[in-house]
């Protein structure tokens, strides 16, 4: 047995324990989100939507150097053992805002979740290559993106399940809104749990300064990412990959329950579908995304996300009983599209800082991602205020179209491609 074998074997046990919990964060994290969206959405409040977005995604760019550094200056479980416990405490506070309706405590809940995941998400991510061998980082990541993307399904699904139980409970409170409220608490709880048995290594730079330039601190480290050129071409597909992605969330949701008229399960179905197409697109993804070229993939993959999404206005001319279905395929064809492109991304970003500056590295790209994201949120107001979210979608897959074209035009003339 080699040396690397050995080492794959012995990360086994670890690897799926940061799984589980990641499993369980992201969960969490998209059950709610996905109920709180839809509420809105059911209210005829679809703004709510991209507040809700905004509220959530802020902190990763307020933090985003303070995660960084906790990645780098503590032991990487300890931050996501604390970063569990919070969790906790921030779904306390979301089930007394979901089962009371109100609208404050659901965005403070929100705030807290995204300031959590801020300080989580540097520290899971940058434990890979800790736990295994260079070759083997994008297959291990490939599978906890299944896993993941498994969590994101379930609770994106279950959230429209929960919210179509009917009936008053406890005080007369609506019996889905219940349900969110005592799951998300139940689910937190268990992932504190499964955090104690995330692999313990030291710190990677125990003596790291603590950044107190906050987000000026991240920019720094951003805008030292362009020395390496392969490294600032992957940051900002990245950056594109996310955005597209959540403003599809933002747009599918009125598309099934205003456009298309369905019932909350299948319109969080409507967006299982595009999640099981990115699971399948991560699994295939690692067999083209492979050596010194791997980026080659990339601009086929984001044209096909947009053609896909720019069929769906053409969808609607189908007869009745066509368009449901058609749209389902459409949208599960973005995600297997989506899937291809985002595996060899996040991938190449984990493995290409050096171990002491990999905290900061990743943090630093977290916070382009999620301005990205952050910046869905509004755009999404002002598709869904002026056009129909099929148009919308349509709008999304042109955009993605012509960046994908420049990629293709950069790494042609590209010596570092």
């Amino acid at each position: 047995m080699s040396d690397e074998t050995g080492q794959v074997n012995r990360a086994r046990g670890k690897f799926a324990a940061m799984a589980a919990a990641f499993f369980l964060g992201v969960f969490n994290d998209n059950y709610y989100k996905q109920a709180v969206l839809i509420l809105a959405v059911a209210a005829g409040r679809i703004s709510l939507q991209g507040v809700a977005i905004f509220v959530f995604t802020f902190p990763y760019l307020l933090f985003a150097a303070p995660a960084g550094w906790a990645s780098d200056r503590f032991a990487k479980r300890t931050v996501v053992i604390t970063a569990k416990a919070v969790e906790l405490a921030a779904m306390l506070v979301g089930a007394a805002g979901i089962a009371s309706g109100n609208w404050w405590l659901i965005m403070i809940m929100l705030g807290i979740m995204g300031t959590q995941a801020a300080f989580m998400s540097p520290a899971i991510n940058g434990s890979i290559p800790e736990l295994y061998p260079g070759d083997y980082v994008t297959r291990a990541n490939g599978l906890l993106r299944m896993v993941v993307t498994v969590g994101i399904l379930v609770g994106i699904a279950a959230a429209g399940f929960s919210l179509d139980v009917t009936g008053a409970g406890f005080h007369g409170i609506d019996r889905g809104r219940l349900l969110v409220g005592a799951g998300v608490i139940l689910v937190a709880l268990g992932g504190l749990a499964v955090s104690f048995k995330v692999a313990f290594n030291p710190a990677a730079d125990p003596r790291a300064p603590f950044p107190w330039l906050g987000p000026l601190a991240t920019l720094r480290d951003l805008a030292g990412i362009r020395k390496d050129p392969l490294l600032a071409f992957t940051v900002g597909a990245s950056v594109f990959i996310w955005f597209s992605g959540s403003l599809q969330v933002l747009l599918i949701n009125p598309l099934g329950i205003q456009e298309l008229g369905l019932s909350k399960s299948l319109t969080s179905a409507l967006i299982v579908s595009q999640l099981a197409g990115i699971a399948a697109g991560g699994i295939l993804s690692p067999r083209w995304a492979k050596g010194g070229d791997w980026h080659r993939v990339l601009a086929p993959a984001g044209a096909g996300m947009g053609l896909s999404m720019m069929a769906l206005p053409v969808l609607r001319l189908l007869p009745a009983p066509f368009v449901v279905p058609a749209v389902f395929l459409a949208v599960a064809l973005v995600g297997l599209f989506g899937g291809i492109f985002l595996i060899p991304v996040e991938s190449f970003i984990q493995r290409r800082p050096e171990a002491s500056r990999r905290g900061a590295i990743l943090a630093s790209a977290n916070f382009a991602v999620f301005g990205g994201i952050m910046l869905s949120g509004p755009l999404s107001n002002v598709l869904n205020a002026h056009w129909a979210p099929t148009t919308g979608m349509c709008v999304v897959g042109c955009l993605a179209l012509v960046l994908s074209a420049g990629m293709r035009a950069l790494l042609r003339g590209a010596k570092w491609a």
